[in-house]
């Protein structure tokens, strides 16, 4: 129960190829950009289109299969949950970060 106090669940697509980072104790962790985008009709009547990039990460196995079966562009269904976080950067300026931290994900394919 306590995995649906922090789910969060996109379909987007890939705006770069998954990036792995290995680290000295053998763990590894991806991460990639994932754009969502909505449409709505503007008071002209044009159609508009708002697009949001999410951060997605995954840790470990979960990590290597994504490595394997996605490529910038495909279409993904991801489910996880939001983490947020915070780090100086080499100018001393606190940054944060919102991340969405995968548990599955599912390669979304075309329809005919």
């Amino acid at each position: 129960m306590n995995t649906l106090r922090n789910s969060v669940q996109l379909i987007g697509n890939l705006g770069d190829d998954v990036q792995v980072k290995t680290f000295d104790n053998g763990n590894s962790v991806i991460n990639f950009p994932l754009a969502t985008s909505e449409y709505y009709t503007n008071s002209e009547g044009e159609k508009v289109q708002t697009t949001q990039w999410h951060t997605v990460v995954a840790w470990g196995k979960k990590g290597e299969q994504m490595v394997s079966s996605l490529n910038k562009g495909n279409q993904v269904l991801v489910h996880g949950k939001l983490t947020y976080r915070s780090y100086e950067d080499k100018q001393g300026i606190k940054r944060y970060v919102t991340e969405v931290v995968a548990d599955s994900f599912l390669k979304m394919t075309k329809e005919a």
